[in-house]
């Protein structure tokens, strides 16, 4: 355990394989998954301990470290290019395969997503204690008895001052158009200040990130508020720069959103969670947009100049976030998503559009509820998400396709 630095926690990933990956994986001292748990392989750190469950065979076998931290294509020509997201590992002592893995691993409540920390590492840790039987794998070479390595590192775990209950589960990405996530943050640090006037949820920016980008790419937040963007990128290791027209925060630089300071095509992913009216007021600015009312054509047209600035900077066939809310106010509904939706499409293809619930919103109580019900309107329950796409010199609308749709019987 000389790798890792004493500060650091102790932990454990679980690796999936197959019998026909299991052999790649043990020739090639590699482990590798697909992109959506791409989230867990950037945790990964130079000592960490790996475990590897074959699915077809249901067993676990362990103990191996990680001789490197978790990236993307570490070797590009393996698995056929499959599983992009891998660790290079070397066992620690024999390999010892452990039966009936998913009975275990589900008694334990260790899933692929969640680092296994103190408590849980220790006790599975003994399971392979306990299994005297050594895997019948010749790829690697047995050093010493993996009981005794084992029985060092249940010592240094125990030994360890971070505290037993700290446990963090890393987000799988949305599969749907609906998205409700009910904190503003995740993980064990704080993303933006939740206390921030239009707060972005984090798992916005999270799930746009992994859906978009991978890790180094460049993302750009023009309205970037309390810095969700900024500290949702640094976790999962995308480099990033945020403005605001007033900054909050001395890594926000000061800047006004319809004139970006960067270069032509030089963007991974632009985000803008932008006001929708001038219902909360962010700052005294005096060329803050949310000072102007969404009922006013002004209010678009300046938007729109952010969005000009946004395509000029991003790369051709990459993607702009926009967050934003309908607005009803004494009497009169304004669709302000329609509107910015309308504007985007002068500059952008339509990708996708996300219905997003609110939580936080100082109108979720019992008494504003009431009056909703009472007079006859509506609180407004979303945001869109609406996910747009600079095309490239040959725009995908352009090229031919051939759908085949399934039918079924009525009764």
């Amino acid at each position: 355990m000389e790798d890792k630095p004493k500060s650091d926690l102790i932990r454990g990933f679980l690796f999936a394989c197959t019998e026909k990956s299991e052999a790649e994986c043990l020739e090639r001292s590699l482990f590798a998954t697909e992109k959506i748990y791409g989230p867990v392989v950037i945790r990964i750190r130079k000592g960490d301990l790996l475990f590897l469950n074959n699915l077809d065979t249901n067993k676990l076998y362990g103990v191996f470290k990680a001789i490197g931290d978790g990236k993307p294509n570490i070797e590009q020509g393996a698995f056929g290019g499959r599983y992009p997201y891998q660790v290079k590992v070397e066992a620690i002592g024999e390999i010892v395969p452990l039966t009936d893995a998913k009975k275990i691993l589900k008694g334990m409540k260790i899933g692929r997503n969640t680092p296994i920390l103190k408590g849980k590492l220790v006790t599975l840790l003994k399971h392979f204690l306990s299994t005297q039987k050594q895997a019948e794998l010749p790829i690697f070479t047995p050093r010493v008895t993996s009981n005794d390595l084992i029985q060092e590192l249940i010592e240094s775990i125990l030994n360890d001052q971070q505290p037993m209950d700290i446990e963090e589960e890393i987000p799988i990405v949305e599969s749907t158009t609906f998205w409700d996530f009910p904190r503003q943050s995740y993980g064990l640090t704080p993303k933006g200040n939740n206390k921030y006037a239009g707060v972005t949820p984090a798992l916005i920016i999270y799930n746009m990130v992994w859906r978009y980008t991978e890790p180094g790419d460049f993302i750009v937040d023009p309205m970037c508020g309390s810095g969700t963007t900024l500290d949702v990128c640094k976790a999962e290791k995308r480099r990033a720069i945020g403005y605001d027209i007033s900054s909050a925060r001395p890594d926000i630089i000061q800047n006004d959103a319809r004139h970006i300071p960067l270069e032509d095509s030089s963007v991974d992913m632009v985000f803008i969670d932008s006001p929708y009216g001038d219902n909360i007021k962010y700052n005294d600015h005096p060329d803050n947009i949310g000072r102007i009312s969404s009922e006013s054509e002004e209010f678009y047209d300046e938007l729109e100049k952010s969005m000009k600035e946004s395509h000029r900077i991003l790369k051709e066939g990459k993607v702009i976030g926009w967050l934003i809310g309908d607005q009803w106010v004494r009497h009169k509904f304004t669709p302000v998503g329609f509107k910015i939706y309308d504007r985007l499409c002068k500059y952008f293809e339509p990708m996708e559009i996300i219905c997003v619930a609110r939580r936080g919103q100082s109108s979720n109580t019992d008494a504003w509820h009431n009056r909703a019900r009472r007079f006859n309107f509506y609180l407004r329950g979303f945001k869109y998400l609406i996910i747009m796409r600079k095309a490239s010199k040959v725009s995908r609308r352009d090229r031919p396709r051939k759908v085949e749709w399934a039918y079924y019987k009525r009764g």
